[in-house]
């Protein structure tokens, strides 16, 4: 007899009134939505960036390679203007590898405190080396030395390797400049696609999906 299958156990998460913030943000108006889209989203990540939590331009970066499997792990962004979304990589690792293959990619903010989400879908291109070098040059120091230390996603004997590798190249740079990495860039993800989601009580959420048309958007409202 084929043993019986346990019941599924759910997760219990217990209400909880909104966390508090020291502002009050500017609903977006989803009945009358704003032609703009970029203007929206630099507005929204202003009054994300006033919660005073740890890293609100942290997003979900969502890639796949030729096989079509999907992968996911959260970067940073880095600029943002009509032109796209830029964060910055090791190009060899698992995310540049699959963006070599498949340029194209989806990003997802989430800020919990203010009820919102923002989605962003387009292709993908790699910034030029002048702006790599810009933006490497800002980094830490010590995170410049770890980014010629790491061979990103391979795999790692054990940590006192990483940290062998940190020391040597930490080494043989000491007293110069770091120069960036040959394989460490950028990437511009495109605003091809731009969703905006705010909560609402009982999951009557709203939403609104932005989709490029010539030179501009068309706009389009979506059931939660």
């Amino acid at each position: 007899m084929a043993e019986a299958t346990p019941p599924l156990k759910f997760i219990e998460i217990s209400p909880r009134a909104p966390r508090a913030i020291s502002f009050t943000p500017c609903a977006m108006d989803f009945a009358h939505p704003p032609s703009d889209p970029v203007a929206e989203a630099q507005r929204w990540f202003g009054e994300a960036f006033q919660l005073g939590v740890p890293n609100p331009n942290a997003m979900f970066l969502a890639t796949s390679g030729a096989d079509g499997a999907p992968s996911v792990r959260t970067v940073l962004l880095k600029a943002f203007d009509g032109r796209g979304a830029v964060f910055f990589t090791n190009r060899e690792s698992d995310k540049g590898s699959q963006l070599a293959k498949n340029p194209r990619a989806q990003a997802l903010f989430h800020w919990d405190q203010l009820g919102r989400q923002l989605r962003i879908a387009g292709a993908v291109t790699p910034l030029s080396a002048s702006e790599d070098d810009a933006y490497f040059a800002t980094r830490p120091r010590d995170s410049q030395i770890g980014a010629w230390a790491s061979d990103q996603s391979r795999p790692l004997a054990s940590r006192d390797v990483l940290v062998g590798r940190v020391l040597e190249c930490a080494a043989r740079f000491e007293g110069t400049v770091v120069p960036r990495p040959p394989h460490w860039g950028g990437y511009r993800l495109a605003l091809d696609v731009i969703e905006f989601w705010q909560a609402d009580p009982f999951r009557i959420h709203e939403r609104a999906r932005y989709t490029r048309s010539g030179t501009g958007y068309d706009i389009t409202l979506l059931f939660p």
